[in-house]
């Protein structure tokens, strides 16, 4: 019996071990890839572009020929926690700049609306907007809301806003930034700026969910985002720090909606910026530092709970990798096609860690059968035995890029701890994408996507 039960185990583990490294290899090249591309750009510009030319900064950035008025849309539903510091923090921080800031809340939300209340009496650079349905909707439909309200605000100044900026409750947003998105929004219809998330406090794994944020948006904005950029593919929009021009969002208004933003999808923000490259608009990431030489980005909490985590992971990937493969389509040349598989391929990549992980605990079974005496002959053929070194290579490299990233970043202490957060981050998406394929079942037969937001903090600034 047990012999038997050992030798099933093998023919398993051996099918699982396959699917694995061969996902897992396919996965290492597309990542590897990158890096090389990464690599070379960052030569050529430092070679045939810094070498001869300064780094611009904010400190030496021009006037927009242009000027116009930006309108910064907050979407809220359950933020009386942080909004409040949150508004206060960037009419602080725009002390100097044309801009309006319309924040949306709901009628059935009365904390939020009573921590808003008192900022607009004393600022009229604050709109609030009341959606004309109770709470939640989705997030789209609140900004729909917003859109709305800053066209009846247009009509009644009889001036158009010449940007939308899209920020949330919990953002800690830089001085520089309304001013280079006026600059910037002169030669292109989508701009974003990178997200720092805050390193966690608390225990120690509280802090290690937090920073796996940390570590992938330290990446993602330090490397992807200027490579999509490059190829020409389209620029995603993060749903924060970020800037759309005003009358390319307009073509993207949809009657039946209310605005620009489909309520029926989980990451309008998205969306919008694949929909933007559709129709032929144009999309720049800005990497740019200030005269102290801080980074001009947008920083802020997330979550550092399992749950927290794996709800806003899961929502991501249906809104992209599930949906957004009926939603979006395959548009575009070859570039933009390959960077549509990076995005939809999560729920995939989380099967994979899965197989890779059950695998791994197979052969400590197998190990132990052996031990006892069982034949258990689990040797790997020589080609599973070559993709498995290739494998290693390949998360040998990974783990020195992540590191190296997140380390200029956060300093070399928090790069060198991305690795072992590795592990962390892989259990968060493989729960994610269980999740995620629930949820996504779900809107098919039916049940209306809402507003599955997380619990937020404000920093003590």
């Amino acid at each position: 019996m047990a012999q038997s039960l050992a030798t099933v185990l093998v023919v398993i583990y051996q099918e699982i071990l396959l699917f694995a490294v061969v996902g897992l290899t396919i996965g290492g090249i597309d990542d590897f890839l990158v890096d090389i591309m990464f690599l070379a750009r960052r030569w050529w510009r430092n070679i045939a572009v810094y070498s001869r030319h300064p780094r611009m900064t904010t400190a030496t950035l021009p006037a927009s020929s242009r000027p116009g008025t930006i309108a910064v849309f907050v979407p809220a539903w359950g933020e009386a926690d942080v909004i409040g510091p949150m508004l206060r923090n960037a009419l602080s921080q725009w002390s100097i700049g044309r801009y309006r800031i319309f924040v949306g809340v709901y009628p059935n939300d009365l904390a939020t609306l009573a921590a808003v209340n008192p900022i607009a009496d004393q600022d009229d650079r604050l709109v609030i907007c009341v959606n004309e349905r109770p709470g939640p909707t989705t997030k789209a439909d609140c900004l729909n809301v917003l859109w709305r309200t800053m066209l009846e605000e247009e009509e009644r100044t009889g001036t158009k806003f010449k940007a939308i900026v899209l920020h949330d409750a919990e953002d800690v947003v830089h001085a520089d930034e309304i001013r280079l998105f006026d600059l910037m929004i002169d030669r292109f219809q989508l701009v974003q700026l990178p997200v720092l998330p805050l390193t966690g406090e608390g225990g120690w794994w509280s802090r290690a969910i937090a920073n796996h944020y940390c570590d992938e948006f330290a990446e993602s904005h330090g490397k992807y985002l200027t490579i999509r950029e490059a190829m020409g593919a389209s620029v995603p929009s993060a749903g924060v720090a970020c800037a759309f021009e005003r009358l390319m969002l307009e073509r993207l208004v949809n009657p039946a909606n209310g605005g620009p933003f489909d309520p029926d999808s989980l990451t309008e923000d998205y969306e919008v910026g694949l929909r933007i490259r559709n129709m032929g608009g144009r999309g720049v990431f800005v990497r740019m530092r200030d005269a102290a030489g801080e980074l001009v980005a947008t920083r802020e909490y997330f979550p550092d709970s399992l749950d927290g985590a794996v709800r806003q992971k899961a929502r991501w990937m249906v809104g992209i990798s599930l949906a957004g493969w009926d939603r979006m389509g395959w548009q575009g040349g070859l570039a933009e096609w390959w960077m549509r598989v990076r995005d939809r391929r999560a729920a995939i990549a989380a099967v994979i860690l899965f197989a890779a992980y059950v695998a791994f605990l197979l052969w400590g079974l197998l190990v132990v059968a052996r031990w006892l005496g069982l034949e258990a002959d689990h040797r790997p053929s020589s080609a599973v035995e070559l993709l498995l070194w290739l494998n290693f290579a390949f998360m040998t490299w990974r783990a020195a890029m992540r590191a190296i990233f997140v380390g200029r970043s956060y300093g070399w202490m928090h790069g060198v701890g991305a690795i072992p957060r590795a592990i962390i981050a892989n259990l968060i998406a493989m729960l994610a994408a269980r999740r995620a394929v629930f949820l996504y079942l779900k809107s098919l037969f039916g049940k209306p996507l809402v507003w599955d937001k997380t619990q937020h903090r404000f920093p003590n600034l």
